[in-house]
């Protein structure tokens, strides 16, 4: 089949409603991984419990009130850091978890197609230090064409809590265990605790750097440093240079205190970088159930490093995303080479389950079709009259299976790819 596909011109995308932080409050909000992707944000977090629970809302400032669905119950005692990512077509979360008292090591989830919300198939343990050592807060590292999982483990030379790293043969199995490539030496890195974890890659203008917690949680300074990739294997320490100072930490006159546990993610169009974090409203706090996600974009230096300012007030009004009051994608027309016809929403109908049909081409709204990128190539197609979405309707995997109209969801049976 062809599709002849004509456009007007697109629009600004418009930024989304703004908010005061923080945007998930306690008690499961302490490190926070968020993802957008097929228009909605999905956000997850330390529950102190078995239970990994997942939040989704079309814009930041919707996650406060989103309600938490239950995607895996992982029978240990507590689970800390998840952390969500996708990995080919699949998604990966990862999480460290404690079982009756024993080391805690990172678990892996992998999901049965497209949905962040699953369903999860578990994917048992990753052995990332010898023995069936104690290694938590994992989080993926694409670099040089392989794939790599950072973590934080007591390191045998010195039992300094450090950030280590894996060679991955697939995304739930380490090809060996892993090696320190961070130690906290430095004195802004040893305040209450000596301590490296949580770190998180952030890539840009083909320069990868490595951000990570320093100190330890239980005191108000908590903060993030960075390393950056100088070449070489990275599995070895020489390969990263640390960066002298903390790149982001508290301020005491904000009113917050011991930031970090992070991640990073774009706006919902892709120009711009945010991050979460976890934070505390005073000093006194420390590692428990008072934290709370705080979110914020970041700029670049001239550098090409990253900015990523000061921690906001949670009385500051904070601009939501750009892209998030919905990416204003230029109508097409979906014509098909063989018959001439136009895609057409037929009956005018609005309701999900929407049918459509070829019809002669008019340039009427239920022939305005709106393709906004998901990902991997992959398109929503959602129609300018009803506001439903093109769908694989009842999941159908057979020919001849019926393409109707829906609510527009982002799973996989309303993502397309227009070849």
């Amino acid at each position: 089949m062809s599709i002849n596909l004509v456009a007007s011109p697109r629009a600004e995308a418009a930024p989304g409603p703004s908010f005061t932080n923080p945007v998930v409050g306690a008690p499961n909000s302490a490190d926070p991984t968020l993802v957008h992707h097929g228009g909605f944000y999905y956000y997850v977090a330390t529950t102190w419990s078995s239970d990994v629970v997942l939040r989704r809302s079309p814009t930041l400032a919707g996650l406060r009130d989103a309600p938490e669905r239950l995607v895996f119950r992982t029978g240990g005692t507590a689970m800390w850091a998840p952390h969500l990512e996708m990995v080919g077509d699949r998604w990966c979360l990862y999480y460290s978890i404690e079982q009756s008292g024993g080391p805690r090591r990172t678990h892996v989830l992998e999901s049965s197609g497209r949905d962040p919300l699953g369903p999860y198939t578990c994917r048992g343990i990753i052995d990332l230090m010898p023995d069936n050592g104690w290694a938590i807060d994992a989080s993926l590292l694409k670099l040089n064409g392989g794939l790599y999982m950072t973590f934080s483990a007591f390191s045998p030379q010195d039992n300094l809590r450090s950030i280590h790293i894996a060679p991955m043969a697939n995304p739930w199995t380490a090809a060996a265990t892993g090696t320190r490539i961070s130690a906290p030496t430095l004195a802004w890195e040893r305040q209450d605790g000596a301590v490296n974890e949580g770190a998180f890659a952030l890539q840009r203008g083909g320069r990868t750097f490595l951000t990570y917690s320093a100190s330890h949680c239980n005191g108000p300074n908590y903060k993030l440093g960075m390393l950056e990739y100088r070449g070489g294997s990275p599995l070895a320490a020489a390969s990263w240079t640390k960066h002298a100072a903390p790149i982001f930490q508290r301020d005491a006159a904000a009113g917050v205190f011991g930031p970090g546990h992070h991640s990073f993610f774009s706006s919902p169009e892709g120009s711009e970088t945010w991050i979460a974090y976890h934070a505390n409203s005073s000093a006194d706090q420390g590692c428990g159930t008072s934290r709370t996600t705080r979110v914020q974009k970041i700029s670049w230096k001239a550098d090409g490093t990253p900015d990523l300012g000061t921690p906001v007030s949670t009385s500051t009004a904070v601009q939501g995303p750009s892209g998030e009051a919905g990416v204003a994608a230029a109508p097409v027309v979906l014509r098909n080479r063989h018959s001439g016809l136009c895609l057409d929403d037929r009956d005018w109908a609005t309701t999900p389950g929407a049918a459509v049909q070829q019809g002669t081409c008019s340039g009427a709204a239920v022939q305005d079709w709106a393709l906004t990128p998901v990902s991997d190539g992959y398109y929503q197609v959602g129609n300018r009259h009803s506001g439903l979405c093109l769908d694989n309707y009842n999941w159908g995997t057979a020919p001849g299976a019926e393409v109707r109209q829906w609510t527009c969801n982002g799973n996989n049976p309303q993502q397309w790819n227009i070849g």
